[in-house]
């Protein structure tokens, strides 16, 4: 009569089974993985500048600055600590981190009472100049990272790190 195979109890049951289940876990998963992927699909803020002073508060001498980025892992956003020594000579602004090239130890303006008008970091010993430059004969093997600068109106503004552009090392 009918040229159509017919399909038994058994059969229908298992595709039954797999439909129900094919949907059951697309049903679950789904969430799951928006979860997952939710933070990459995120637009990311337009500015990383972050306001730090007036232009007059800066001068030839480096000023340490404190300051705080918002920092967001995932789903936890928090605020990090961050400091810069800034200097402004003719109308240039210079925003050095303070992080060691060495072992990443945080250098001082004038920390060495022997070596004045220098940058020291006293985990060993290691000298930078004020551009940023390290000191021959010392362990620091680069020169310090520089901050991005931008000055609008008379507010300085910093960016991200970047490595020093005045000096070689």
């Amino acid at each position: 009569m009918s040229d159509r195979k017919r399909i038994s109890r058994r059969t229908f049951l298992m595709y039954s089974l797999m439909g129900t289940g094919g949907f059951l876990a697309a049903t679950i998963l789904t969430p799951l993985v928006r979860f997952a992927i939710d933070p990459a699909l995120k637009a990311k803020e337009e500015s990383d500048w972050i306001p730090v002073g007036d232009i007059s508060e800066f001068g030839p001498e480096p000023t340490k600055v404190d300051f705080k980025v918002k920092q967001v892992d995932g789903w936890y956003e928090s605020e990090v600590p961050q400091t810069a020594w800034i200097t402004v000579e003719n109308g240039e602004v210079l925003a050095l981190s303070p992080i060691c090239k060495h072992l990443g130890c945080t250098v001082n303006w004038n920390g060495s009472p022997d070596h004045p008008n220098q940058y020291f970091c006293p985990c060993h010993y290691g000298f930078y100049e004020k551009n940023g430059k390290n000191v021959p004969g010392t362990p620091p093997p680069a020169p310090l990272d520089e901050y991005e600068t931008k000055v609008e109106g008379t507010t300085v503004y910093l960016g991200k790190i970047v490595p020093n552009r005045l000096v070689r090392g």
